[in-house]
């Protein structure tokens, strides 16, 4: 069954909420090396917490997106559609990562899915 395994956070100044995160509650936090600046927050020593990370908003309809890990981004993005929700970013390939779709349910909420890469060392079930 799919299950929420982190949560996208959308910042306009994300080393700001970066810091915020880090001295209000404690996180840690890590700029990662990448093409798009985003920093990854870890929220426990528990390897299986959901975790999260902070990223640039580029978009109006960007906030805090939860994200649910699936099988198959492809089904899933076709049940999302089939049952009456939209797809708001089509799927893309984040290397190391996975398969994303980024999608808004019935009632407007943003969630995306995430279709694992095998060497995605945050995955589920992974570490």
């Amino acid at each position: 069954m799919p299950k929420f395994v982190h949560i996208d956070i959308a910042a306009d100044e994300p080393e700001r909420a970066a810091d915020f995160y880090e001295k209000v509650f404690g996180w840690k936090v890590q700029k990662l090396d990448g093409p798009m600046p985003y920093w990854l927050i870890s929220t426990s020593d528990d390897p299986t917490a959901l975790g999260a990370g902070i990223g640039k908003r580029t978009e109006s309809w960007q906030g805090a997106a939860p994200t649910i890990d699936v099988p198959s981004a492809d089904e899933y993005a076709a049940k999302i559609e089939a049952e009456g929700g939209t797809i708001v970013v089509p799927k893309m390939l984040i290397p190391g990562v996975g398969h994303l779709v980024t999608f808004r349910d019935t009632e407007g909420n943003v969630f995306t899915i995430l279709e694992a890469a095998e060497d995605n060392a945050f995955a589920a079930g992974t570490g």
